[in-house]
């Protein structure tokens, strides 16, 4: 039996669309027919050789990190135990640790030095079909009314920025009288958005983006105000905040761009101690003062994917409907044409693939 896959072969080089044979899953496996993959700007930075000095890359490669479908078929030893049949919807924890270290303990498997990722090697959501250890799937209740395309997003893009913000809320820099601002009002942001109002506490939020059309998705997902930061310095920022909210700083930011620009903002928009939970990657290193982060004790959390609870509660949300989903639909042929755009910050929300 075949199936569509959209494979890397090296850097810098757009994905080879190919027939290939749907894999044999091993015996604690489950193959899943992908249903929606995600595509993730951390698709693009793969074949950009963002990561090249990191990880090892055993070519090809097929991306999507992103993934949820329905049971294809299910490995020999997987335990009953499991509650695991054929049919049923899953999605797919994409982060899988090696289970002997301290995060993997800890139940932080995404922090595991020796662990690997779905879609960071032979398999992921870029083919119709991927085989997946059943420890790292999650089943979907049924009847539910949530669509693979609309779960796949939720596994990264949905669960990144939920776990800075239980960063933010545990270190007790959000609630009532505080001012919360999402920056970058991209796959993450947009979720992002609506977690600082869930989460926040009765925070003000305002979200900064590049893109009035991203501002509207902000706005519509919760936001109390919005900024468009292109070509506009601190003081422009820190006037317009003012005349918005009232005060010129912030109590605290989830900064989903990444930038060195953006998290520069960021920081100088900063009230004293006032903290930045950055989960953006889109560039290579931190440039910011250090007087005022000493001196007026400001707090920089990193914080990296989520963990597999954190991702069974981003599911609970999205079960009771308090999620919405910006996602624009790709077709498999359109995937390389998909990653350019999404290079470029021309995607609105999350853009998916769907295998019709």
């Amino acid at each position: 039996m075949k199936m569509r896959a959209a494979r890397m072969y090296g850097y810098k080089q757009p994905l080879q669309l190919e027939e290939i044979d749907v894999p044999i899953p091993g015996p604690e496996e489950v193959l899943i027919r992908v249903g929606g993959a995600g595509m993730c700007r951390t698709d693009f930075q793969l074949i950009d050789g963002y990561f090249d000095t990191g990880l090892a890359m055993d070519f090809p490669i097929t991306p999507g990190h992103e993934v949820a479908g329905w049971i294809d078929g299910i490995g020999s030893a997987v335990p009953k135990s499991a509650g695991l049949s054929e049919g049923d919807q899953v999605v797919v924890f994409g982060s899988w640790g090696d289970g002997a270290c301290r995060q993997c303990h800890e139940g932080n498997e995404q922090l595991c030095a020796h662990g690997v990722w779905a879609g960071f090697g032979r398999h992921g959501g870029y083919q119709e079909y991927m085989p997946v250890d059943y420890r790292y799937l999650i089943k979907i209740p049924g009847p539910s009314e949530l669509s693979p395309e609309n779960l796949a997003p939720l596994t990264d893009a949905g669960l990144t920025p939920y776990r800075g913000l239980k960063k933010l809320l545990a270190a007790g820099h959000l609630g009532p009288g505080r001012t919360l601002a999402v920056s970058g009002v991209g796959g993450l942001g947009s979720y992002a958005t609506q977690y600082a109002k869930l989460l926040g506490g009765g925070a003000q939020v305002i979200a900064f983006a590049r893109s009035d059309d991203k501002l509207k998705i902000a706005k519509d997902n919760g936001a109390d105000h919005v900024v468009n930061v292109r070509g506009k310095d601190t003081d422009a920022v820190r006037s317009e905040l003012e005349s918005l909210t009232g005060r010129a700083d912030l109590d605290a930011v989830i900064e989903c761009a990444g930038s060195e620009d953006s998290i520069r903002l960021a920081f100088s928009l900063l009230a004293t101690e006032g903290a930045v939970a950055s989960v953006g990657l889109i560039g290579n290193r931190v440039d910011i003062p250090l007087f005022p982060l000493v001196a007026r004790e400001y707090t920089f959390f990193g914080s990296f994917w989520g963990n597999y609870n954190d991702l069974i509660e981003v599911l609970a949300l999205a079960q009771a409907g308090q999620i919405k989903h910006s996602v624009t639909r790709v077709r498999f042929d359109d995937v390389n044409e998909t990653l350019d755009a999404i290079a470029a910050g021309d995607v609105l929300g999350r853009a998916v693939i769907v295998y019709d």
